[in-house]
C-alpha cells in the first residue's frame, strides 16, 4: 500500500475528493487510516504535482465517519491488472 493523500470532502454524486501528491492508476482499492477497504479511484483530475482523486465508496462504507474525519490519511493499492483474454477461434469446416 502507498500514501495516497488526504480526504477533502463528499461531492454531490456521492464520491470522496481527496487531494493527493503523487498520480494513481484508477481502479486501485482505496483504504483509510484503519486499513478498511472505503472504495475504487474513479477519476483523477487537476493539476499534475497536487491532482485530485474521486473515489467511488463501497456501500460498506461508513459515509458518516468519512464526512466527520475529513483530513483523514487515504492509502491506495495497485489495481489488479487485467490479461488480455486469447481469442480463440473457431474451427473452418471442410467442405
Amino acid at each position: 500500500m502507498k500514501f495516497l493523500g488526504n480526504s477533502l470532502h463528499i461531492a454531490n454524486s456521492g464520491k470522496l475528493i481527496a487531494r493527493s501528491t503523487k498520480t494513481p492508476s484508477p481502479g486501485g482499492i482505496v483504504f483509510d487510516s484503519n486499513k478498511n477497504k472505503i472504495g475504487k479511484v474513479s477519476y483523477v483530475f487537476g493539476p499534475t504535482k497536487k491532482p485530485y482523486v474521486s473515489i467511488r465508496l463501497f456501500k460498506s462504507a461508513n459515509r458518516d465517519r468519512i464526512e466527520k474525519n475529513c483530513g483523514e490519511k487515504l492509502f491506495v493499492s495497485k489495481p489488479k491488472s487485467k490479461k488480455p483474454r486469447k481469442r480463440r477461434m473457431k474451427p473452418r469446416h471442410k467442405k
